[in-house]
């Protein structure tokens, strides 16, 4: 029997440890040809002692079979946003002698939730491998997110794939799956390549447009994942100008909807993808919020006779609208024409916290689940002028209307209520009001860059004590796994026989 097949016998957790591993080998050869031999040397070793504990856990459970293997994928899900950053985060820690090891967990932490909250805003201040290994870090999460959601939470009902079949959230459905590590294996082989496809293609389009051959990946790989991750102070000042924000607002699209990725549950996919409804509402919103922006943007630029050419008419608009959708994804990138005349950082706040698409690398509440709710309020109103009504659009809007809007509205309030325990938390380590607002948000929405565009003048994440950054890091974790999967984790059915 192959190693391959010998992989579904292992822990879920272990897998991703080995692959954690062997990750740790690529920055490893990228310091080594630039001649950094003591980074090389740290993540070389921190490679080959991860390696060898892998494979000595891995020979001791190996023959563990779990009763219900799609809840013990359930638990090595949560676990690894537990175990993977501390993982990480030893490299990274060797390389940089001067920096705590909570420091390096929380940046580790940040880049596999796709949070892209960083301690180092600084261009510079990192070396070119350590900067290629937080893209790497962000680009994997964005695959794991990905893999989780096809293989282990949508045959659950979890993640927002409930609300297109109007089923109740919880692990009472895994008996649907008999073996679920075949079907993590199945889909690992179908997402990894396009997903590792279009970043390949990301990163050819941005080299062609000017940037550098790492600035253009860790910006590809950030675009993918949703994590923001760059090793400049965005994409101020990038060699690719408006053509490299072009075709990053192409590839955002894979945030938006399901759609476009394998297994994305065909029996309720749109005939044509201009029906889907993710795709319509982000259309709608980031044109309602472009149009409103460019209204306030022309008023205030007007009084200051700054629009003389068709340039600086028009500059406004894209980069309102090129941010508007990279919040609404929870990227975080901003456009280097955005205007950020106040109070823009609020609407972009806003947008963070509707998010992108179910069962993709975004956060956020997702975009069905507000369609739901906005499809629920129109038959209600619906039916205030018409009491007899029958709502139409078929069996799974219908479902969607009512069961899903049911699952969606408990969806936001938990979301509320977590974003309210978050800042009570973080408003008693001595953080103002608006601070500890801020940093719930983008921390649960996974957008880290919030904290530099929201509010009278940047967060800096360097600038806060341990345990302010101990209370981020259960948010971020809570907010990429949403709190419906920490649920179903505690439900009662999930752990009875």
């Amino acid at each position: 029997m192959t190693l391959w097949n010998r992989l579904p016998d292992l822990p879920f957790l272990v897998i991703l440890m080995g692959l954690s591993a062997v990750a740790m080998l690529l920055p490893a050869g990228h310091a080594l040809a630039l001649g950094q031999l003591s980074v090389a040397r740290a993540f070389f070793y921190s490679a080959i002692i991860l390696l060898i504990l892998t494979a000595m856990i891995g020979i001791a459970t190996a023959n563990n079979r779990p009763r219900n293997p799609l809840q013990s994928h359930l638990v090595a899900v949560i676990a690894a946003y537990l175990v993977l950053p501390v993982l990480l985060a030893v490299p990274l820690h060797q390389s940089l002698p001067g920096v705590r090891f909570s420091d390096a967990w929380f940046e580790m932490l940040s880049c596999f939730t796709t949070t892209g909250a960083t301690l180092f805003e600084t261009p510079g201040a990192l070396l070119p491998p350590l900067h290629f290994w937080r893209a790497m870090v962000g680009w994997l999460g964005g695959f794991f997110i990905l893999l989780a959601a096809a293989a282990v939470l949508a045959p659950m009902g979890l993640g927002g794939v409930e609300l297109q079949g109007g089923m109740a959230a919880g692990p009472a459905g895994g008996n649907r799956l008999a073996e679920p590590s075949q079907r993590i294996m199945r889909l690992s082989a179908q997402i990894f390549p396009i997903y590792g496809g279009l970043t390949l293609i990301l990163w050819i389009g941005l080299l062609l447009a000017g940037d550098s051959a790492l600035v253009a990946l860790a910006h590809a790989m950030g675009t993918l994942s949703t994590s923001g991750i760059s090793p400049l102070a965005g994409l101020q000042g990038t060699a690719s100008a408006v053509t490299g924000e072009v075709l990053i607002m192409v590839f955002l699209c894979f945030a938006v909807t399901r759609s476009l990725w394998p297994d994305s549950h065909k029996a309720n996919r749109p005939l044509h993808i201009l029906r889907d409804p993710e795709l319509r509402l982000a259309l709608g919103l980031v044109a309602a919020v472009t149009c409103v922006l460019a209204v306030r943007d022309f008023i205030l630029l007007a009084a200051t006779d700054e629009l003389q050419t068709l340039q600086s008419v028009l500059s406004p608009i894209w980069g309102n609208a090129f941010t508007a959708l990279s919040f609404l994804t929870t990227t975080g990138f901003q456009s280097a024409h955005w205007p950020n005349l106040a109070p823009s950082g609020v609407v972009l706040l806003g947008l963070a916290m509707i998010g992108g698409g179910i069962a993709t690398t975004a956060g956020g509440m997702k975009l069905l689940r507000i369609y739901a709710l906005l499809r629920h309020g129109e038959r209600e109103l619906e039916r205030i002028v018409h009491p007899h009504s029958i709502g139409g659009h078929g069996l799974v809007a219908r479902r969607l209307r009512r069961e899903g809007a049911h699952i969606a509205w408990i969806f936001f309030m938990l979301f509320g209520l977590s974003i309210a325990l978050v800042t009570a938390a973080l408003t008693l380590t001595n953080l103002g009001f608006q601070e500890a607002l801020v940093l719930a948000i983008a921390c649960l929405t996974t957008t880290g860059q919030l904290a530099n565009v929201v509010g009278d003048a940047p967060i800096g994440y360097a600038d806060l004590t341990g345990l302010v950054k101990a209370v981020l890091g259960l948010a971020m974790i809570l907010g990429r796994l949403e709190i419906l999967v920490v649920f179903a984790l505690f439900a009662p059915n999930g752990w009875g026989r």
